[in-house]
């Protein structure tokens, strides 16, 4: 069984493949502080609540946007999995060419994105990530990652607005029934929600404009589900889509392994 990681800047979801099947997956809240012993033991207990055993799991993928913890999961694989992790980053194959000025700047969840994407449609992709950051990246019909846009995640919005405006409270992300709010907190809300359904909107337009080319809009991240039934551009939300271009990465470099031992 693979086990597939993404450390994230807010959550890390796992999920444990058989094969090209996702048995099962989880979600847990990034806490840089804690050790690699103590996170083995919370996934160990995860993993053995499902049914299973950490020494089934024969292979282990990461994907990090949090340097301080790319140390950690290195030991984790090592400690409680005893393999070493396929790291996503330079030198590892993903079989998308990345056209940004400086292919190492982009992040590793964006290319795992884009990998699934065009494997599943095979054309012209833009896939929106909710996450920390909401990322709107384009795939070209070559399965090439051109580049895209980075905007503040709406749980940011929502922190820095009640950080910054002292009479403002924190208020709960969720669709509101009007646009206009009868109260501060429905009027927040208001702002958020619609202000990021606009955004999403507005950028994928001109990107398609852009482009020039139709394109299949893709969304995935914990807060897909909620702010894509608004949106107008997006065409499918994917919530396991960084998942399975993790399982997709490790595929094509086993295959690479065999065929360069083979070789030998």
């Amino acid at each position: 069984m693979l086990l597939a990681i993404d450390i994230g800047n807010t959550n890390i979801v796992l999920g444990l493949y058989e094969k090209r099947r996702l048995i099962t997956h989880w979600r847990l809240r990034t806490q840089a502080e804690q050790t690699a012993d103590e996170y083995g033991v919370t996934i160990s207990q995860l993993i053995a609540a499902k049914g299973f055993r950490c020494d089934q799991i024969r292979a282990l993928i990461v994907s990090c946007v949090v340097p301080p913890m790319m140390s950690m999961a290195h030991e984790l694989a090592l400690k409680v999995f005893h393999v070493e992790p396929l790291m996503v980053g330079p030198g590892i194959k993903t079989g998308m060419p990345i056209l940004y000025d400086s292919p190492k700047d982009v992040g590793a969840d964006r290319i795992v994105n884009g990998v699934a994407a065009y494997e599943k449609y095979r054309d012209a992709c833009i896939v929106v990530d909710f996450g920390t950051a909401t990322t709107v990246d384009h795939i070209s019909k070559k399965g090439e990652y051109v580049g895209g846009a980075i905007a503040p995640g709406l749980s940011i919005a929502v922190e820095a607005l009640f950080q910054r405006a002292s009479k403002l409270p924190r208020v709960e992300i969720v669709r509101p029934n009007e646009v206009v709010g009868r109260n501060t907190v429905q009027s927040i809300q208001s702002g958020i929600f619609f202000g990021y359904v606009g955004l999403v909107d507005g950028i994928v337009r001109r990107m398609q404009k852009e482009i020039g080319a139709p394109a299949k809009v893709i969304a995935t991240g914990g807060l897909a589900p909620l702010i894509a039934s608004e949106c107008s551009s997006i065409d499918a939300v994917d919530e396991f889509l960084t998942l399975e271009g993790l399982r997709i990465i490790y595929d094509r470099n086993s295959l690479q392994e065999v065929k360069a031992r083979a070789q030998k």
